[in-house]
């Protein structure tokens, strides 16, 4: 059967693609594991698949060589809690106001919200979440000290492990299933985002208990002797040590797919690195010729690898669809002088692209997007669809012959699996601070927009094809197409 003769898997249940890959009547009857993998603030050009020279990754690249690269693969936004948020709804953030979140914010994602772990509970998944949450907890006013409500296990994943934002906010705890771990009760947790508590030290007022400095902001309370966003007083038993942070996600990881090998089971694995602040590990530490920022990268790349391996040992490769992306583009000075900038010399962490993390050009939403269903999907290939991590959800509810109430992502899973060179006609992207941007085809239009300081921002149009650095503004040649782009992306935002 040819690629182009597949019909769109949306009518299809998974025995019919199953059987049109090859499989036999038994296989037919097994629902293929779901493992998201997503690294946080890594670039298109930080993996050595994706043309990297300066690093080499040979966990990620091993996915790509038995699996398909996606190379027209995006977020929805250019910074973190945003896209998460589309990947677990299937809705563009900004149609609910997403922005980056405080670590005592409260639950973004709606307890009656359809999200992408309710669909595969109801398609019969176990669902976990491991690592990087930063999506909200509880209701805004969170006792750290008891248990919090509504916490992942309240949108639809059976289990949880994770740090309730970022690694360079408090409170720079572990929370398991809702509760902090190693949590003394003697000692309980408090949090603010406002104010210091009497007697702590802060970044700003104790510089000399620091072993890494701020460049800009993160001089608020101190953990580990790096100072952070936000304050926060006791927990001192449940504080994490950042260099071991990638072996408590990775251990959490492994003990989940060990825990429900028997069953099909979704992760979503989300790796911390090479997010702020970064410590490696004494084993990565100095490894790179990149400074720690390509040490954690080397970091995140061995997680990849020994999960890989573990999916290996426990023979449960052949039937689990594995995917690694980005929450968005990458960033060097991101708040500490870590010198990622002065080590970063001839590397290029956006590839070929311009703009970075926060930014509304291809660097900023274009991320790696690899995926490995060994015996489905052509090993070593690449596809040049247009494609996005809110198309996960309806994707895989079309796989899975599972109903799921789409808003904005679309059924691409033949775009997904390389079945289909066509992926979405247009993507709405959003940078960090602006209004949103529209990508169809060959274009990308940034329309006008007006600044918070009022000042207005002039349109800019430019032709990938032909221009994929996005150095020439064509919006003034073609005005016409300006405005076609510009309504267009007005009807997909009045869309309810």
């Amino acid at each position: 059967m040819k690629n182009t003769d597949l019909l769109r898997l949306g009518a299809l249940p998974l025995a019919a693609l199953i059987a049109g890959c090859g499989g036999n009547a038994k296989k037919t009857e097994k629902l293929p594991n779901i493992v998201v993998i997503m690294a946080d603030d890594l670039g298109y050009g930080d993996i050595s698949c994706y043309g990297a020279t300066e690093i080499q990754t040979p966990g990620i690249d091993r996915l790509a060589r038995e699996g398909l690269r996606q190379m027209n693969g995006h977020c929805t936004s250019a910074t973190s809690t945003p896209s998460r948020f589309a990947m677990l709804t299937g809705m563009y953030p900004w149609r609910v106001g997403a922005a980056i979140l405080p670590g005592d914010a409260p639950m973004l994602i709606k307890e009656d919200m359809p999200t992408f772990p309710k669909m595969l509970k109801q398609a019969g998944y176990a669902t976990g979440v491991v690592g990087k949450w930063h999506l909200g907890l509880g209701n805004g006013n969170v006792n750290w000290n008891e248990p919090i409500t509504p916490s992942p296990n309240q949108i639809g994943f059976d289990y949880s492990y994770i740090m309730a934002a970022t690694n360079d906010r408090v409170p720079t705890v572990y929370v398991k299933n809702g509760r902090v771990v190693n949590l003394d009760p003697n000692d309980p947790i408090e949090v603010s985002y406002k104010h210091n508590f009497p007697g702590e030290p802060t970044g700003k007022d104790n510089p000399e208990l620091l072993r890494m400095h701020p460049s800009l902001g993160h001089n608020m309370s101190i953990t580990n002797g790096i100072p952070r966003i936000g304050y926060m007083k006791g927990g001192k038993s449940a504080l994490w040590v950042d260099e071991e942070m990638y072996k408590v996600f990775l251990d959490e990881a492994k003990e989940y797919v060990k825990a429900h090998q028997q069953q099909p089971f979704f992760l979503y694995y989300a790796l911390h690195q090479p997010h702020v602040p970064r410590l490696p590990n004494a084993m990565f530490a100095g490894k790179s010729k990149l400074g720690p920022r390509g040490d954690v990268i080397l970091e995140a790349d061995y997680c990849v690898s020994e999960f890989l391996n573990y999916l290996d040992e426990l023979n449960l490769t052949e039937n689990t669809i594995v995917i690694f992306t980005s929450d968005n583009g990458p960033v060097l000075d991101d708040g500490y002088q870590d010198m990622a900038e002065e080590m970063n010399g001839n590397h290029k962490p956006a590839g070929p692209f311009r703009g970075w993390k926060c930014d509304p050009y291809e660097g900023g939403a274009r991320i790696p997007m690899i995926v490995r269903w060994p015996g489905k999907i052509e090993a070593g290939t690449t596809s040049d669809a247009l494609i996005c991590q809110v198309d996960f959800c309806p994707s895989f509810a079309a796989l899975l012959n599972t109903s799921y109430e789409v808003k904005d992502g679309e059924n691409q899973i033949d775009a997904l699996l390389g079945k289909s060179p066509e992926g979405r006609e247009n993507l709405v992207l959003e940078g960090y601070g602006i209004d949103l941007w529209l990508k169809e085809g060959d274009w990308a239009c940034i329309p006008e927009y007006t600044t918070r300081r009022g000042e207005i921002v002039e349109a800019r149009l430019y032709n990938l094809k032909e221009d994929i650095a996005q150095q020439h503004n064509l919006a003034s040649e073609y005005p016409e197409k300006v405005r076609e782009m510009t309504e267009k992306l007005q009807s997909i935002k009045a869309r309810n």
